[in-house]
């Protein structure tokens, strides 16, 4: 397993969303992030988990890789910060929708098992004021 192949894959493509102004590896506060550089999308590599696979019956061992991607919008006291995270919401999905049609998987162009969206999508809509910040927990399965 190459693991900084797999999250270069995959930042490459969180940052085919629409409208970013700015996408990074290295996560920032959204308190240091200014208005100017909003909608913001920022990728943290998580926790991995493995599962010991079988080297007798060929069973190699199964890598779970958790990625939180943080997303923010900034708007200016008019607009429901929810009008521009919803939008960003729907592209981050369709990003990663299945480049693998006959298995329905997202394979990051062939490194990975599978790369999807699961878990409960942390969300301020508006609670920060104008601010929205919107944590996404990504899960990417690696056997090799």
């Amino acid at each position: 397993m190459n693991r900084e192949a797999i999250y270069s894959a995959l930042f490459a493509r969180l940052t085919t969303v629409p409208g970013l102004v700015v996408s990074s590896r290295r996560l920032r506060h959204w308190t240091d992030v200014r208005a100017a550089e909003q909608p913001a999308l920022f990728m943290a590599q998580g926790s991995e988990q493995a599962v010991p696979g079988d080297p007798v019956r060929g069973l190699p061992t199964q890598w779970t890789l958790q990625v939180d991607v943080y997303l923010y919008a900034r708007t200016d006291g008019g607009l429901a910060p929810g009008t521009v995270m919803n939008p960003l919401l729907d592209a981050l999905e369709a990003a990663l929708k299945p480049d693998n049609a006959m298995q329905r998987c997202q394979t990051l162009g062939g490194l990975v098992e599978h790369c999807w969206i699961e878990g409960e999508l942390e969300t301020d809509e508006g609670t920060l004021g104008d601010q929205a910040v919107c944590i996404v927990p990504v899960r990417i399965r690696v056997c090799r």
